[in-house]
């Protein structure tokens, strides 16, 4: 099997806009929630975000949606957030249950807060770096 850039076959990795407000907070979200450690994450703008854009076709220039990777697989969109909310212990899996919806019906949605995140949330002028507790949930430099 090829694996992208920086990825084992068991890694589960989200890949988030480094700069973005909200997109920050759901990364500690995730740290905070993610008990087990299931969840690497991964900013875009790094080198290893932008070798996995690149090896899945995706601009690194422009970021228009949360990425998750498990392995070779990726999922984009409404799939991204739904394949990682129901892997977190309750309630947070119960959100999951939004599958239910048609995926173009939630890819809307979720295309006008990712589209307008940086007017709703606010951006930083730099990425944030992980504190030295945190280090560990982010994707290993090689």
């Amino acid at each position: 099997m090829n694996l992208p850039p920086h990825i084992s076959a068991d890694d589960k990795v989200v890949l988030y806009d480094g700069v973005c407000k909200l997109c920050n907070g759901w990364s500690q979200f995730l740290i905070k929630h993610d008990k087990n450690g299931i969840f690497k994450l991964c900013s875009v703008q790094s080198s290893e975000g932008a070798d996995i854009l690149l090896w899945f076709g995706f601009p690194t220039s422009s970021f228009d949606t949360m990425l998750y990777v498990e392995g070779c697989r990726i999922y984009t969109q409404s799939d991204a957030f739904l394949q990682i909310v129901s892997q977190l212990p309750k309630p947070w899996c119960y959100m999951s249950l939004v599958r239910i919806v048609p995926r173009p019906v939630r890819n809307w949605f979720y295309d006008r807060i990712a589209l307008n995140r940086y007017w709703l949330f606010g951006r930083y002028d730099q990425c944030l770096l992980p504190n030295p507790e945190q280090h560990n949930r982010f994707l290993d430099r090689h």
